[in-house]
């Protein structure tokens, strides 16, 4: 049997040929070059809620100043180089075995801190945006850490009510203006007394993140984490 499946999978790639999410070499969803490549985050030297370096586990300036609406925050790797591409590929390209892959090589990391949540939330989209692209990102993410940690997940409680531009095409202003007031809640009841986890693929200056942590809030949840694939350097 194992002999057939491995003659299978063989045949298939050969007539559907794997390309490499980060650089485009056939062969493999991720190649070894480019894993080898992805900067991680490393948890003694970032900050605890937004994950910039910072050399030390202590809280940076930034978020003393301007605390997020999220307890603490938890980032796989630097978005820069070869993964920048591969998830551009997931979210852009239709590429969901690459938004897999890299879920997998995270696991990790999610093990780590796998009970100190109770719910997954997979960051919304529009409906608009859901058939445009055919997926949502961050409800894949979502799943292979409900697989792992065997949390479930809630993907219709947080609802996002208006279009809005890809943030990372923004400058710092308009990110705050564009993502303000586009979360709603459709029952606040089931996350009620609940430790949360709002995952997404990307942190950039954390406004997505916090609108809908802020929206998250008001169900009296117990706890709101953020999880993401990556930030920006």
């Amino acid at each position: 049997m194992r002999f057939g499946m491995g003659l299978l999978k063989s045949v298939l790639e050969l007539i559907y040929p794997v390309y490499c999410g980060g650089c485009g070499r056939e062969g493999e969803v991720l190649c070894p070059a480019c894993r080898r490549s992805f900067i991680a985050l490393d948890s003694p030297f970032v900050c605890p809620c937004c994950g910039r370096w910072t050399g030390s586990d202590a809280v940076c300036g930034g978020c003393i100043t301007h605390p997020p609406h999220f307890t603490r925050g938890f980032y796989v790797f630097s978005f820069e180089g070869p993964l920048r591409e591969a998830i551009h590929a997931f979210k852009f390209g239709g590429r969901i075995d690459v938004g897999r892959a890299l879920m997998r090589i995270s696991r990790e990391k999610i093990a780590s801190f796998a009970d100190a949540f109770d719910l997954v939330i997979p960051l919304p989209v529009t409906e608009k945006r859901l058939k445009k692209r055919g997926f949502n990102q961050a409800f894949i993410m979502a799943e292979e850490i409900s697989r792992l940690t065997g949390a479930p997940i809630d993907y219709k409680t947080l609802v996002k009510t208006k279009e809005t531009e890809d943030q990372y095409m923004l400058s710092k202003e308009e990110r705050k203006r564009n993502i303000r007031g586009v979360f709603s809640l459709k029952d606040a009841q089931p996350l009620a007394g609940k430790r949360l986890l709002l995952v997404d693929d990307l942190y950039t200056t954390g406004n997505t993140a916090a609108e809908a942590c802020r929206t998250l809030l008001r169900t009296k949840a117990k706890d709101v984490l953020f999880f993401a694939l990556a930030r920006t350097p």
